[in-house]
């Protein structure tokens, strides 16, 4: 039976803008693999409601699980929530579960709980809040999609909270083979390991070192017997 799939997007103008490196993907993506979870598309869209509402609706259809990023905190660019809603046509408010999580927070450290504040509160009828252990302000799961905050610390902790819920399939195996030559010397022997185990996802990644081109050929699959088979092979084959 294959593995659950999954896609994730990237909510932020700064992402787009050069200004943010986004260190969330490069998470997730290992994660999900240890976790059995194949994510298959990372889709990188601008603070824009046309934009994410578009976004979310074709993904959710595509994929067992959608992954955001960005767009859950207390300023006006911050309209993840609402898209959500707009996009599963679900009424959105302050809820008083979240209000509960932040009024308690910010009374422990002698803060209003203001109108700003109050926005992270805000979330759709249908959607079940993700804890997060960093700075309160939850997270939510509607249907299918997992709404997490940008700031890659919270990020982290809210897939820790959310991964212990999803059922995920056989974790992926990947193995290494470095070739010291060249991609044009080498593409059609790895042509015919590939087709010899067309089971597994078998890359060819070049680099040049002291002007010298090479290759390592990364080898994935969820059976660790096949991997080490079509290493063997391709060690063989460049012997």
């Amino acid at each position: 039976m294959p593995n659950p799939t999954a896609a994730m997007l990237v909510i932020g103008d700064e992402i787009l803008s050069g200004r943010t490196r986004d260190a969330n993907m490069h998470h997730l993506a290992g994660k999900l693999t240890e976790h059995g979870i194949d994510l298959k598309e990372v889709r990188i869209v601008s603070d824009d409601q046309g934009a994410i509402v578009t976004a979310v609706q074709a993904l959710t259809g595509a994929y067992d699980h959608v992954f955001t990023s960005g767009g859950i905190g207390p300023t006006h660019d911050d309209i993840t929530a609402d898209c959500m809603a707009l996009a599963f046509e679900d009424h959105i408010d302050i809820r008083a579960d979240a209000a509960a999580l932040l009024q308690a927070h910010y009374d422990r450290q002698g803060l209003e709980f203001n109108d700003a504040r109050k926005r992270m509160a805000r979330i759709p009828d249908t959607a079940t809040l993700i804890d997060n252990p960093v700075s309160v302000a939850p997270g939510f799961t509607i249907q299918n999609v997992h709404v997490m905050a940008g700031v890659p610390s919270v990020f982290r902790a809210m897939v820790e909270s959310v991964l212990p819920t999803l059922t995920g399939g056989d974790p992926l195996v990947s193995d290494s083979v470095r070739i010291d030559r060249g991609e044009g010397d080498i593409a059609g022997p790895l042509a015919d390991i590939a087709q010899a185990y067309a089971d597994l996802s078998i890359g060819s990644y070049p680099f040049q070192k002291d002007g010298k081109y090479g290759a390592n050929i990364v080898i994935r699959g969820t059976n660790a017997a096949r991997v080490a088979d079509a290493v063997a092979a391709t060690k063989a084959a460049f012997a």
